[in-house]
C-alpha cells in the first residue's frame, strides 16, 4: 500500500470521473463541477513547466497555452471562406431566376453586365427566361412563370434535404444556441453534416424569395464551424467551459460576416447569445471576428471591395424637425416586432398541431405564393438585401440609384403605394413563413420592412418639403442643397425593426454605424432604438429568440430581472429520490435508475435524519455500478455504501492494476462510492429569496441547488422549477388581463401552447425536432 497522499487521492478521482462521460444528450450542464474539472486538468498540465523539461515536453506545453488562440484562427478563417461561397452562390441562384448569363453561366446579372450602370440599360449578355425560350425579350408572363418555378423548386428542394438528411439545419439556430451557451446539451446541433447542410439548403431558401434571410443562420453556421474544428483538439471536448468560449466567439464572428461589422458582431455576442462573458471570451471574440471578416473581404464575394452588398456612406447634416419622423419610425418598430412576434408564434404552434408532417409541401406552398405575390413589386421581386442597399442609397452624388423610379419625384405616389404593400406583404410572409422547415432567418427580413417602411416615410417628408419649402418646419433646410435624405429614413427604419423583433440596441447601433462608416446619423439611430425598445416592451418583454426558447421548453434563464418575494421553499421539490450511505443494494440503485430520469441524487445518511452528505450525479453512478460488475464480480445483493473515510482515501492512492480494478473500491459483497461523490455541493436555506437563487443558477450556473436547514436535507430545486414557477405567475397575470371571455379562452389556449414548460420540456429529436422528454 503506497502512503496516504491526500493531493494525489483528490487527482485520482478526478482523473476517473473525467473518463466518465458527463454530458448526455438533452441534458443541461453542472458549470460548477466543470469549472472543477477544468482547475484540475490545468493544474495537471501547467504543473510540470518550470522543472527540467525535454524539447518534446516543453512543445506540448507551448502548444497548450496557444492552441485556443490556433483554434480560433482557424474558426475565424472558415467561417469567413464559408459566408463568401454562401454569398456567391446565393446571388447567382436569385439572379436564376430571371434568366443567366449567356457567355458564363455561373455569373450573376451583375458580374455578367458589369459595364452597364443603369437600371434601364439592357445588357446583350443578360438573357431573361422568355428571350431563351424564344418568345421574346420582355414577355412578361413568361418571365413571371420561370420565376414562380424557379423559386418554387428551390423551396422543395430545399425543405427535402432538410427534411431527409439534416432536420437540426432547418430554423434560424439562435434560440438553440443561446441555450447550448448556456449548457443544454443538444447532439447533432452543431455537427458537421448540419453545417453542410444548411449551408446548402441556406442559398436555396434565400434564393426561393420567402421572406427569411442568412443572418440568423450565419450564426448557427458560424458556431457549428466552431464545433467541429474545436472538437478536433483534446483540450475542447474535456471541457465545456472552453468549448462555450469557442462557441461566442464564433457567434460573433457570424455576425461579423453577415453584416461586415465585426465590432457589431462581438456586441451581438454579449447583448444577445452569452451570459457570461468575461474579458479572454470577448478577446477571443475579437480575434474571431477580426479573422473571418479579412477573410471575407479577401475573398471579396461582391466584387466591391465592400464587406456587404448595401453598404453605404453618408455626409449630410441631420436637421432637428427630422426627430419628429425619427419617432415615427421607432413607434413603427417598435409595433412591427410586436405584431410579428405575437402572430408568428400563434403560427408556430398551428404549424406543430396540423402541418409538422409536411415540411416539403408546407415549405413548397409558401415559396409559390409569395414569388406569384412578389414578381409584380420591383420591391419585392429582387434578394432582400440587393433592395435595401438600393432604399438606403441617395439619389445624388456617384452612388445615386434610380432604381425604378425611385428618384424622380413625379413618380413618388406610385413608390409610395408599392412601398407600401411591400412593407405589409412581407410582414405577413415573415409572420407565416419564420419557423417553417428551412434554413431560415429573421434578420434580413426585418431589416428589409423596416427599409421600406422608411424609404415611404422619407419620399413623403420630401414631397412635403418641396410641394411647400416655405413651411415653418422646414426653416432649417439649405436652398443650395437637398434638405431631406430619403435613404437615411430607410437606413433608420431597418435598424428600428431588427430592433423591435430582436430586442438588442447597442449591437444595432455598433451594426448600422459600421455598415454606413459614418458618425453623422448615430444620435438618431440611438433615438430611434430607444423609442423602438420603449414601445416594443411595453407589449411583452423578450425578443423572438427568447419567446421560441419558451416555445420550445428549453432550460434558459433570460436576464430579466425578476420579483417574486417568496422564498426558495415555495418552488422546491420535498419529494426527492435520494441515496443512503448503508444498506442500498446494487439492485436497488439500477432499480432507482431505470425507474426515474433525474440527472443526479443526493446521498444522505440516513431517511430519517436526512443529514446530508453529497450528491453524486446519474451519469456517474451508471458508470460506477456498470464498473462494478465488470471489475468487483458485484450482483444485485452487492451493498454499496457511500462513505468517505480515511481508509478509502488509502485505497484510492493505490496505483493503477493492469485490469484497471481500481475505479471501484470493495469486493463482490461489498462497494463503497463514497470517493466519488460530491461533498460540496451548492445549498441554500429555505428561506432564501427566490430571486437571489435565479442569479446563483445564471451566475455559477450548477445543475441543482440544495435546501438545507442546520444540516438536514429538506429539498432540492432545479432550473426547471424555477422556470415553471415564472411561467406560472405569467399565466396568472395574463388570466387578470383578459376581458373578454372568448379571448380569454383563446389566449389561455394560446398561453398553454406557447409555454409548455409548464409540465414538460420539448425535447429535439435528431430525426424530427418534436418528441418531449423531462429534465432535471
Amino acid at each position: 500500500m503506497q502512503p496516504t497522499n491526500p493531493q494525489a487521492s483528490s487527482f485520482r478521482v478526478q482523473d476517473e470521473l473525467e473518463e466518465i462521460g458527463r454530458y448526455e444528450d438533452f441534458s443541461t450542464i453542472d458549470w460548477v463541477k466543470d469549472a472543477t474539472l477544468e482547475r484540475y486538468r490545468q493544474s495537471t498540465t501547467m504543473g510540470h513547466h518550470g522543472q527540467s523539461q525535454t524539447w518534446t515536453e516543453w512543445a506540448k506545453w507551448m502548444f497548450e497555452t496557444f492552441q485556443s488562440w490556433i483554434v480560433v484562427c482557424l474558426v475565424g478563417a472558415t467561417i469567413g471562406f464559408n459566408s463568401a461561397l454562401i454569398a456567391i452562390v446565393t446571388n447567382w441562384l436569385s439572379d436564376i431566376k430571371i434568366g443567366y448569363c449567356s457567355n458564363a453561366w455561373w455569373l450573376n446579372k451583375k458580374f455578367c453586365c458589369w459595364e452597364i450602370d443603369e437600371e434601364h440599360d439592357i445588357c446583350e449578355l443578360w438573357v431573361p427566361w422568355s428571350d431563351a425560350l424564344g418568345l421574346g425579350r420582355d414577355t412578361y408572363i413568361v418571365n413571371w412563370f420561370m420565376y414562380i418555378v424557379t423559386a418554387t423548386l428551390f423551396a422543395a428542394t430545399c425543405a427535402h434535404m432538410v427534411k431527409t438528411f439534416a432536420p437540426y439545419a432547418a430554423g434560424s439556430g439562435i434560440s438553440e444556441i443561446k441555450c447550448i451557451i448556456a449548457g443544454f446539451v443538444m447532439r447533432g446541433f452543431l455537427g458537421g453534416w448540419t453545417l453542410v447542410m444548411k449551408s446548402i439548403g441556406l442559398t436555396m431558401s434565400v434564393a426561393s424569395n420567402l421572406s427569411i434571410g442568412k443572418e440568423g443562420p450565419s450564426v448557427h453556421m458560424a458556431c457549428c464551424v466552431g464545433n467541429v474544428i474545436s472538437r478536433s483538439f483534446q483540450k475542447f471536448r474535456s471541457s465545456k467551459a472552453e468549448m462555450r468560449e469557442i462557441l461566442t466567439a464564433s457567434s460573433a464572428a457570424g455576425v461579423a460576416v453577415a453584416f461586415g461589422s465585426p465590432i457589431g458582431g462581438v456586441l451581438f455576442a454579449l447583448e444577445e447569445m452569452s451570459t457570461t462573458f468575461p474579458n479572454r471570451t470577448m478577446w477571443k471574440s475579437f480575434f474571431c471576428a477580426m479573422i473571418a471578416t479579412i477573410v471575407l473581404q479577401a475573398m471579396n464575394p461582391f466584387r466591391t471591395g465592400k464587406l456587404v452588398l448595401f453598404q453605404v456612406s453618408y455626409d449630410r447634416e441631420w436637421h432637428f424637425f427630422e426627430y419628429v419622423f425619427v419617432i415615427v419610425i421607432g413607434v413603427f418598430g417598435g409595433l412591427y416586432g410586436s405584431v410579428v412576434i405575437k402572430y408568428n408564434l400563434i403560427v408556430a404552434q398551428l404549424r406543430k398541431r396540423y402541418i409538422k408532417d409536411y415540411p416539403v409541401l408546407e415549405a413548397t406552398f409558401l415559396a409559390f405564393i409569395t414569388a406569384m405575390i412578389a414578381y409584380p413589386n420591383v420591391f419585392l421581386r429582387i434578394d432582400m438585401t440587393e433592395i435595401m442597399g438600393i432604399l438606403f442609397r441617395e439619389c445624388e452624388g456617384a452612388e445615386g440609384e434610380d432604381y425604378s423610379g425611385l428618384c424622380q419625384i413625379n413618380q413618388v405616389a406610385r413608390l409610395v403605394f408599392l412601398l407600401f404593400m411591400a412593407t405589409i406583404v412581407r410582414t405577413l410572409g415573415t409572420i407565416v413563413t419564420y419557423g417553417a422547415r428551412v434554413p431560415c432567418g429573421i434578420f434580413v427580413p426585418s431589416m428589409a420592412i423596416g427599409a421600406t417602411f422608411g424609404r415611404m416615410i422619407g419620399l413623403i417628408v420630401k414631397s412635403w418639403h418641396l410641394a411647400n419649402p416655405d413651411f415653418f418646419l422646414f426653416s432649417s433646410c439649405r436652398p443650395d442643397m437637398p434638405c431631406i435624405t430619403p435613404g437615411t429614413y430607410a437606413f433608420l427604419g431597418a435598424a428600428a425593426a431588427l430592433c423591435g423583433v430582436m430586442r438588442i440596441t447597442v449591437s444595432v447601433v455598433v451594426i448600422m454605424f459600421e455598415l454606413t462608416g459614418q458618425i453623422t446619423y448615430i444620435l438618431p439611430t440611438m433615438i430611434t432604438l430607444m423609442v423602438t425598445r420603449a414601445v416594443a416592451d411595453w407589449f411583452g418583454s423578450g425578443g423572438i429568440a427568447e419567446r421560441y426558447i419558451r416555445l420550445n421548453g428549453y432550460p434558459f434563464l433570460d436576464n430579466d430581472d425578476h420579483v417574486f418575494g417568496v422564498p426558495v421553499s415555495h418552488v422546491m421539490q420535498n419529494d426527492m429520490v435520494v441515496l443512503t450511505s448503508d444498506g442500498m443494494t446494487l439492485g436497488a440503485i439500477d432499480d432507482m435508475l431505470r425507474k426515474t430520469n433525474f440527472q443526479g441524487f443526493p446521498v444522505v445518511q440516513d431517511t430519517q435524519s436526512m443529514l446530508l452528505l453529497g450528491y453524486i450525479g446519474r451519469t456517474e453512478l451508471k458508470y460506477l455500478t456498470n464498473r462494478a460488475r465488470k471489475t468487483n464480480n458485484a450482483n444485485s445483493n452487492t451493498l454499496c455504501h457511500f462513505r468517505m473515510d480515511a481508509s478509502d482515501v488509502e485505497v484510492v492512492t493505490q496505483p493503477p492494476s493492469a485490469d484497471d480494478s481500481h475505479v471501484i473500491f470493495g469486493s463482490s459483497e461489498s462497494i463503497n462510492l463514497g470517493p466519488y461523490i460530491d461533498q460540496t455541493p451548492i445549498t441554500v436555506h429555505p428561506q432564501l429569496y427566490l430571486e437571489t437563487v435565479m442569479d446563483m443558477f445564471k451566475q455559477l450556473g450548477p445543475r441543482v441547488i440544495l435546501l438545507e436547514e442546520r444540516g438536514k436535507l429538506v429539498g432540492l430545486v432545479t432550473v426547471k422549477d424555477v422556470l415553471k414557477y415564472i411561467v406560472h405567475m405569467e399565466n396568472a397575470e395574463n388570466s387578470h388581463e383578459v376581458d373578454s371571455p372568448a379571448l380569454g379562452r383563446i389566449m389561455a389556449w394560446v398561453t398553454q401552447r406557447t409555454h409548455s414548460a409548464e409540465n414538460t420540456y420539448r425535447r429535439v429529436n435528431t430525426r424530427t425536432s418534436e418528441e418531449a422528454i423531462e429534465l432535471q
